[in-house]
Parts: structure tokens; sequence; C-alpha cells
């Protein structure tokens, strides 16, 4: 046994020494580098939608996350993720087997078997139980297990990030709902408005007061409102059907979309600036991390691969000749030992496999920095928007006052004679196109703060701990 053991050290010294160093080419970029400020962006309660005040949305995003595709993928990854840990897990767990067998075998009469058996046709059977169980001394499969385990959490951050981009998507695309009904609603009382004046024009015509001209810019101002009715009617069309899909319905769910009432002032409160603890609230950025540390396991694992691999093995069964014979005290056999691997020459397989294995780590690795710069500029590009818009707007609605109040002077002079209802066709189409960019830029606003919201992290809370996704009791830790 000492002589064993001595070799069984020898032979991990050497091992040790002849393991190549695959080297990590890639490293994390670094926080100073980000631009960061040292606030911290306020908590954003996690249903962040029912602020709006519309219970329309969120009957919507209730059957989004509960039955979009994308979601039901996402919980298929994870639990793959969970069967593999499972399986990592039971590799640390003794091994137990039954083996039996039993055939009809006619023995050879020049081979090792003499006579009565040697040239007759006999039963043949054995029935063993085998125990094996791994050591793992140099914590390869332990490596494994907590390769799987980052692999779970990965899988669960991405349900997280999938639902805090689907959450998102289905108030962005109900803002442009009701940025398509505010166009309709300008178009509708335009056309009220124009028809009004085409009456009092023809009116005026019957009377010698105005002429032909009055009427085709009257009806030509008419055309210009229906036609915007036209296309604000054909987006929100296409904006319920786009609704449906989140929400994993088909055409029967489109009936069941009516007029929007959002609150686009209720928005929860944004950061001003880049919020220093942006990346501990990303759930894709926590995913990458997670990634890495499955990465640098597997790493382990192939670097790992090059030491001895030892196993215990037992086995305990009986085996005979004859079926009467099979379950006889005397066909008994039984045996117990240890058994050891040692790679020596394997044509540079494990050389290989280390190398794959780096790489993948610097590919997480790579992948991991790209998210983290992606998070910052996408942060970035919603706060940037969001100020404009906000500047945009202040400047848009002083744009259609003052369009509004020349459209009233004109109308009062064209009532008074001292000017053709030719004149107001610049005037009314410049106010339809300003009030339709104030209703463009209300809605741009909303959707940047929804943008901004998503970027930060939404509602989402980290927990380190947690592997599964919420309403989801069962988990492996």
């Amino acid at each position: 046994m000492r002589r064993g053991l001595s070799g069984l050290a020898l032979a991990a010294l050497l091992a040790g020494c002849s393991i190549p160093n695959a080297k990590v080419a890639v490293t994390p970029v670094p926080a100073e580098r980000l631009g960061l400020r040292d606030v911290a962006a306020s908590s954003v309660q996690a249903d962040w939608w029912t602020m709006l005040g519309d219970t329309q949305i969120d009957r919507v995003m209730a059957d989004a996350l509960s039955a979009n595709p994308r979601l039901d993928e996402a919980l298929a990854r994870i639990r793959e993720a969970r069967a593999l840990l499972a399986s990592n897990k039971a590799e640390q767990l003794p091994q137990l087997s039954v083996d039996a067998n039993e055939q009809r075998t006619r023995f050879s009469e020049k081979y090792i078997i003499p006579p009565p058996y040697g040239g007759s046709t006999q039963w043949v059977g054995q029935a063993q139980a085998n125990l094996g169980w791994n050591l793992d001394l140099f914590g390869r499969q332990a490596d494994a297990v907590k390769g799987a385990q980052a692999s779970v959490r990965a899988a669960s951050l991405d349900y997280d990030a999938a639902r805090l981009a689907l959450s998102g998507a289905v108030v962005q695309t109900y803002v442009e709902l009701s940025r398509s009904e505010r166009l309709i609603g300008i178009a509708k009382a335009n056309i009220a408005q124009r028809e009004d004046s085409l009456k009092l024009v023809q009116v005026r015509i019957r009377s010698k007061l105005s002429s032909d001209l009055d009427a085709r810019a009257a009806e030509t101002l008419l055309a210009q409102s229906r036609q915007a009715l036209v296309r604000a009617e054909g987006q929100r069309v296409l904006l319920v059907h786009a609704l449906a899909l989140l929400a994993g319905r088909g055409a029967d769910y489109y009936p069941t979309i009516g007029r929007t009432t959002l609150r686009l002032d209720a928005m929860p409160s944004v950061p001003q600036s880049l919020p220093a603890d942006l990346l501990s609230r990303r759930p894709d950025i926590l995913g990458a991390q997670a990634r890495i540390e499955a990465a640098e396991a597997g790493r382990s694992v192939a670097h790992k691969a090059f030491y001895p691999n030892i196993n215990l093995n037992a086995l305990i069964g009986t085996q005979a000749l004859g079926l009467g014979n099979l379950f006889s005290t005397s066909a008994g056999t039984y045996g117990a030992g240890a058994a050891i691997h040692l790679p020596i020459f394997e044509g540079g397989k494990l050389r290989a496999d280390q190398e794959a294995a780096t790489a993948r780590l610097d590919s997480a690795i790579a992948a991991y920095n790209g998210a983290v710069l992606g998070a910052v500029r996408e942060t970035a590009d919603a706060l940037a928007q969001l100020d404009t818009a906000k500047a945009d707007l202040v400047h848009q609605r002083e744009v259609v006052q003052g369009l509004s109040d020349v459209s009233r002077l004109n109308r009062v002079r064209v009532a008074s004679g001292l000017d053709s209802r030719v004149e107001l066709i610049g005037s009314d189409i410049r106010l339809l196109q300003a009030q339709q960019d104030e209703a463009n830029l209300e809605a741009q606003a909303a959707l940047s703060n929804v943008q901004l919201l998503v970027a930060i992290g939404g509602g989402y809370v980290p927990a380190s701990d947690r592997l599964l996704p919420p309403g989801n009791s069962t988990g492996i830790q």
C-alpha cells in the first residue's frame, strides 16, 4: 500500500510538471474606463408600467409575461441547464449498476475448456452488481459542478433579461399605439374644421362672395387631413397586431385592444447621468459574468484532465454454466479494488482541449466586454435622446401655439373679405404638421424614458442566490 501511494504521488507530480499553460488573451474592461458616475439610479418598482394609469396595458403585459414564446424558450434553457447540473452532481456520487445475462453457448472441443463441457452446448450466465466511485482527488468533477451552477445562473439571468426586454417592448409599442390615436384625433379635428370651412365656402360661392378657387383651396386642405387620418389609422392597426404578437396571441386578440388611456407624464423617475450601479442592475451583464465563471470552471476541468483519475470499483454476483447453477451458493463471485488512469500520450488531445477551453474563456470575457460597453452606450443614448426630446417638445409647443394664432387671424381676415382662402392653405398645412410633430415628440419623449428605464435594468433587483425565475420554487443550490 505504501509503495502504491508513493507511486501515485510520483505520477501526480510528473503529470503536474508536464501540463501546458495556455494563456488567457482577453481581460475584462475595467470599471474606471466606463465613465460611470458616483450616483446610484433611483429604485424602480418591478411593475413600473402600472404607474402609467392604463389598466389595458396591465392586462397586455400580464398576457405577454405569461405566454410570450421567447420567455418559454428561456425557461426551457433553464431546465436544460438544471438537468446538466444534476448530471454533473451525480458524477460525484458512487455509481451502482446491475448486469445480468444468460445465453446458449457451444464450447469448442479444441479450446481451453476440456470435456465433458468441451464440445457440448450449455447455458452460460452471470448476474452481478457493480459499484464505482470516482474519488475526484484533484477536484476536476467539482469544477465541472461549479461550471454547471454558473450556467444555471446564466440561463436564469437570460430569462430575467428577456423578461425586461419584453416589458420594455410592450410599453414602447403601447406608447406608439397612443401616438397613433393622438394623430387620429388631430386628423379628425382638422377634418371636422375643414368640412365646416368647405360648407362655408360653398355658401359664399352661391352668394357670389367667393370663387371656385376658394372651393379648391378648401377641398385641398380637407383631402390633406383625410390622408393624415388614413395613415394614422393604418398605423394603429399594425400596432395592435404587434401587441398581440408580444402577448403571445393571434388574430382573436385584436378586437380586445381598445383606446389607450396612458398618462405619459407619470413615467418613473430616471437618472440624469450614467449611474454607478448600472452594471449590477442589468441581468444581461450579470449573465455575461456568470458565463465567464462557467468558462473559467471549464478551463480548470480541462487543466485537471492532465492529472491522474482514481476510481474505487467493486462487484458481487454469480457466474455459472447451466440455468440451475446460476443462483447456487457456489456460483458466487466478488471483487474490489482501485483503478487509476494517468494520461501519458494522448496525441495532443488534452492540450487541444485546454486550448479550446481557454479560447471559450476569452470569448466569454469578450462577450462580457461587448455587453458592458453596449449597456453604457444604450444608457448614454437614452439620456441624450430624452434630454433632446424634452427640449424639442418645449419649442414645438411654442410653434404650435404660434401657428394656431396665425391660422386664427387668417380666418378672421378671410371671413372679413380681406384675404382669399387660398392664403389659408400654407398656414393650415403648417399647423397640421406642427400638431403632428408635437404628438410625435410627446411620444418620443415617453419612448426615450422607457428606453432609459430598460437600459438601467427597469425594476430588476439583482439576487445572486436566486437560480430560477420568479414563481419557480425549485432550484439547485
